[in-house]
This record gives structure tokens, sequence and C-alpha cells, in this order.
């Protein structure tokens, strides 16, 4: 569940600055310090992470065509082995560090690796040279080997730190390649940290998936396979089709609109790269899902080359319907085409750019081109060769686009017509928009707050709902309880759209649910309510992207004619010795609750669409089409059961086991 404690938690400002207040973070310091700018945070999914790190770099070797074997395997005693017969990580001393082995460098210093220059990989998921670094970081212990011109090397690390030099085990025949042997440190993750076998083997098998050229050798000890778990204890995975083979497995269960799906593989001109897809439309009518990846890493939010995807098979389409003479397919759009189709979409690119060290969206600019132009033709042949197919796949495509056209017709009706239809709360500040589209409701702390906010509100588009006070706790709560608490039956009734199995997206009377609460400890609380309420009550709600949450400011400094708006302490602080840096009379005024802020205030920082900041609320999809999808639905439901269930043990537990982490408390 998000929260927005961590941004909002006030800090005391020091009364002194000096020299000393500096601190300086050497070697590896910064990633057990702060090991979420490397890792994404210090969750279960973050230490699984590390071991995708060290796949992804045998991945490279294989990839580069040095390596065809990867072993993956977790022992009972907590450590993960990943071994590859590629070159061998290099173990000679470092040119800029002659009493140091390469080795030692890399995996004891930030930024260092072989795939900046490009000499030693032509292709590589693992790009900013800390991956192998921050896995040893926020380890206990590690252990490397690696076979090198017929002999054995091998170097030790403690919590980051090598226990000795690179030492020479003597010589090997039968083995090349690199072995990283390692277990996380509970220092970083806590005392229950666990590898789950169903995860592991589930991101060895996907790697195996997306290059056909690698064979990866799963094994796990037994005594960690619980009898209720189908993981297997050995397999070894090679797939010569590729990513078709992947969509087979994900499309075992169910049909498509096309007796074949569309997949192929297209190398880039210029030796820039290649790209691999398969692609099918399940008849079923239940969700579709897609896949994305660069140089075999997972980029869930996409990118472009989903961009340049979804360009080539519109344009496609389109003159495919263009030469039929359909003229209905004249309105078509990606979404048509890809919201209920299964994508798997693999592309092997030089020095791609990503969002971030955790590599969830590709952004690299040339990419949608090179995709455009190297699916389009082959979607061109594709559809040519199966006129009868062909035809099917596009009368299945316009009819999704007439149903969103109803649907959106419906939608605009609904939003005409709905204050007679429905029973609006007496609070309840209307927008006058008669569609839903562009439409917003603030849920707001406060008939204070709520008077700031309706003086600050765009009429046409924006509605106002004050709430008094902590709604009730749905989670730990009867249904009895939930139907007569009135703050639930307003919002429920402003929405319109229904609550569990009534639940109706058409119905939803907004398209934008923005929780706006004051920015301190109780907004965060009464923010943690309502997002709980839409978890349990509306979870198509959010599925749908329809919840958000406002940003307000927590302090406003002044100086002459200048005022800046600051989310908190750290960014007041920040302002003072930049924006403000030798000013004198800087007012600064803390705001005590959004009733408190000017009406034009409220409306400048945190109301506004085109200056505002929003964050959306996601959360894992129960239908979704991947074991490991519904593993994080799992996970987020027990997470959300535990914190704000009817056990106070389990908050308890969370609370000692996280008291470690908190820096500042806002008291």
């Amino acid at each position: 569940m998000l929260t927005m404690s961590d941004l909002f938690n006030a800090t005391p400002a020091k009364t002194d600055y000096s020299a000393k207040d500096i601190e300086v973070l050497e070697g590896l310091e910064p990633v057990r310090k702060r090991p979420g700018m490397y890792i994404g945070g210090i969750d279960e999914r973050a230490y699984h992470h590390l071991v995708a790190e060290i796949i992804d770099n045998a991945m490279d070797e294989a990839v580069a065509g040095y390596a065809t074997n990867i072993e993956v395997h977790l022992g009972a005693d907590g450590y993960v082995t990943i071994k590859d017969n590629g070159r061998g990580i290099p173990v000679d001393p470092h040119p800029k560090y002659p009493d140091k082995s390469a080795l030692e460098v890399i995996t004891t210093t930030l930024h260092s690796g072989g795939k900046f220059g490009g000499g030693a990989y032509a292709v590589s998921g693992g790009l900013h040279g800390v991956g192998l670094s921050a896995v040893n970081a926020l380890s206990t212990h590690m252990v490397i080997e690696v076979a090198k011109d017929k002999k054995l090397y091998r170097q030790e690390y403690r919590q980051g730190k090598p226990v000795a030099p690179v030492c020479c085990l003597g010589p090997v025949s039968n083995r090349r390649g690199t072995s990283v042997s390692f277990v996380p440190d509970p220092e970083i993750f806590g005392e229950t940290i666990q590898f789950k076998p169903a995860t592991l083997f589930r991101m060895a098998r996907t790697k195996a998936f997306l290059f056909r050229g690698v064979e990866i050798r799963w094994s796990c000890d037994a005594e960690l396979i619980s009898p209720d778990d189908k993981t297997p204890v050995e397999q070894v995975l090679k797939f010569p089709n590729g990513v078709a083979d992947y969509l087979d497995f994900l499309m075992r269960d169910r049909s498509a609109v096309t007796p074949h799906p569309f997949s192929g593989r297209v190398d880039f001109p210029d030796d820039m790269g290649a790209v691999e897809w398969a692609i099918c439309w399940p008849d079923d009518f239940k969700d579709g899902f897609s896949y994305t990846y660069c140089n075999t890493v997972i980029t869930p939010l996409g990118g472009t080359h989903e961009t340049g995807l979804r360009a080539g098979l519109t344009k496609s389409l389109r003159a495919f319907a263009d030469m039929v003479g359909n003229k209905k397919a004249v309105d078509i759009t990606a979404d048509d085409i890809l919201n209920t189709a299964g994508v798997m979409l693999s592309v092997f690119i030089k020095d791609p750019q990503f969002q971030g060290q955790t590599k969830e969206k590709l952004v690299t600019q040339n990419a949608t081109r090179l995709v455009e132009n190297a699916i389009k033709d082959p979607f061109d042949h594709w559809l040519s060769r199966d006129i009868k197919s062909a035809n099917a796949l596009l009368d299945f495509i316009i009819e999704r686009a007439e149903e969103r056209k109803r649907r959106k017709k419906t939608l605009e009706t609904a939003r005409a017509s709905a204050t007679k239809k429905l029973r609006l709360p007496g609070k309840l500040a209307d927008c006058s928009h008669t569609k839903t589209a562009g439409t917003e409701l603030f849920l707001v702390e406060g008939d204070s707050a709520g008077g700031s906010a309706k003086q600050a509100r765009r009429r046409e588009t924006q509605a106002i709902l004050p709430l008094r006070g902590k709604i009730l706790n749905v989670i730990s709560a009867s249904n009895d309880k939930i139907l007569a608490n009135d703050e639930i039956r307003d919002i429920t009734e402003a929405l319109g759209c229904g609550r569990r199995d009534k639940y109706n997206e058409e119905a939803l009377r907004y398209e934008k649910v923005i929780i706006m609460t004051d920015a301190d400890v109780d907004g965060a609380h009464i923010t943690s309510l309502l997002m709980s309420f839409f978890y349990q009550e509306m979870p198509g709600l959010i599925e749908h992207g329809h919840l958000y949450l406002a940003l307000p400011p927590l302090y406003r400094l002044t100086q002459g004619g200048k005022s800046v708006y600051a989310a908190d302490d750290a960014e007041k602080d920040t302002l003072m010795k930049t924006v403000f840096k030798n000013a004198k009379n800087v007012e600064v005024s803390r705001f005590k609750g959004l009733g408190e802020m000017p009406p034009h205030q409220l409306k400048e920082t945190t109301m506004d669409p085109d200056k505002r900041t929003l964050l959306r609320v996601v959360i894992p999809s129960k239908n979704a089409a991947t074991e490991e999808s519904q593993e994080e639905y799992a996970f987020t439901a027990n997470m959300v059961d535990r914190l704000m269930g009817n056990k106070p043990e389990y908050r308890f537990q969370f609370i000692q086991e996280h008291a470690k982490f908190v820096e500042n408390l806002d008291i």
C-alpha cells in the first residue's frame, strides 16, 4: 500500500550547522546507507532483486556469445549461487589501481565494470556499474570464484569488504567462467529474510525464455520446497523459440482469435541490435497482458520500445483494413489493438537508457523508430498470408473500438443525468461538467479545508467532498458498521459506482478521485484509511487508475516579492541554502492545515492541474496473468491485513522489525 508518511514526516530543524555535520560516504557505504537508491528498497522484492542483478551479469555473457550455460542454486543455508561458463571476471591488476585485481575493483567500487566503453559488451543489461558491487555491499558474505586461463581464482567478502586479496587456488582444466555465491545481510533486510524458491525459479525461467541461445540449470535444496509448492527441485530450462515459447506457456489454458500468434525476430540495421516479439489475441474476453524487456531486463513500465510496437501494429492494421475496404477501421487505436492482447516484446540494443537503477522504463529515443520499422513489414506479411484469419482479427479489434465508443457515450450520458439519478451527499460541491472525462473529486480533510478547496477549485471539472475526521478502518470492521458509517456512505453515493461485487466502472462519476489531506502525521493516517477503504471496497477504481494523492506543501518561504513552497523540512532547508542563500529576513510560514491556506495558495500549490503534482495509487491485479504478479497481489493483501487488520500483534511486530530504520519522528 502507498502511504505518505515518508514524504511528510516533519524533521525538527537544527539550530547550528557546521563542517562537522557534513558526512562523506566512501566505498560501498552509500549502498548500505541508502539501499533504496540502488535496489528500490529493503523489502522482499528488493532482496530478490539482488539475485536478478547477478543473473543479469551472467546473461550479458550469454547474449555476447561467450556463455551457453548458467546455473542458479538456492541452498538451505540461505546462499544463492549463480555460475556461468563465460569468460570470467578479469583478475589481473587494474591499470588505475595496480595494487588491486580488477575483480576486487569491480566488487568494491561503485560505477566500475566492463559495460561503459562498449568494448567488452556490445549489448548488456547491466549499465551503471553498481550491480555486483551493490550485491556485495548488501550481503553478509559473498564468495566469487573465477575460472580463467585454466586457473581458479577466489576472493571472499564480508559486508562488502574483502577478507583477503584474490588468491589462485591452482590449475583447473574442465571449468571456466564466474561463480557468485552470497547471502543478504539481515542488518539491512531484517532477520526474517528468506528467499522464495518459486520466485527465483520464475526469474530463471523468464531469462531462459528471453534468450534462445542459453541453457539455465535450476536447482534448490529439497527441504526448502513446501508440500503445496510446485516448484521443481531441479530443472533444465532451454527454449529454442524464445519469446514465442514464453507466449505459448502463458496462453496454455486460453484460446486465441487467430490460429497462430504473430511472432518473429528482426535485426536492426547498422548492427544496432535486434527485436523479438510474440503477440496473440485471446478470445475469452479476459484481460490481456503485456511484458516488455530490454537486454533481458524486464521493463514493467514499458517505454520507447513499446511505443514503437504500438505504432507499427496500428499503421499496419489500418493499411490492411484500407486494402480490404473495411471503412469501420478508420477509428481504431493502439489501445483497441493491444488492451486485450497477449504481448511479449524483447529488444537488444546498444547503450540503452533507463529510468533509474532498477530499469523499469526504457527511454532510449531511437528505440521507437527501430522497433516500429522492424515490426510493420512482418505484420503486413502476416496479415496478407492468411486473409481469413486477418479479417477475423480485424473484426475482433473493430468490435473493441466500437465497445470503447459505446462506453464513452454511456459515461457522457451518465454524467449529464447523474444528479437526477443519484442521491448526492449534501456536503458535496459537485462540478458542472456533463462528461466524466476530465472531472475530479477531491476528498478533503475537514470542513475548514473543504471551504478553502471550494473557493480554489475549477467549478467546471473539480468537485469537493469534505470528510469529518478519520473515517472507519474498513479492514477490521464488519459490513454492518461499514454501511452505517456516514463518511463512507457519502463517498459511495458521490462516486455512484457501487462497491465490492456491485462495482460498476461505467457508472463512476469522476475520472480522478484525489485524496487531499494535511501534510502531517494525522493527514497521512487519514490517507491510509481512505486507501484501505478503496482497496477493499472498490479495488477496480484503483486498478483502472482513478485514485490519486494530492501533495500539499508544509511551508511557505517569503522574502520581498518572492514566495516558494516546501513539501517538508528537508526541502525547506535546501531552499534556504539555495534560493534564499545569503538572503535576510526570510519569513517561514508553516501551514497548520489545508484550512489555514488561503484559497489562491491552495489552488497554486495543490489543485491547479497545470502546476500541481499528484501521486497515482497502484496495486497488483488480483486477476494477473503470471504467477509472479499473483504472488505480488498476495503479498500486498497480506501486508494490508497485517497493518490494518484486527490483530494488533502484527502491527507491533512490524514496528519492532522496522523501528531501526526510522530516522526522524513527527511527534
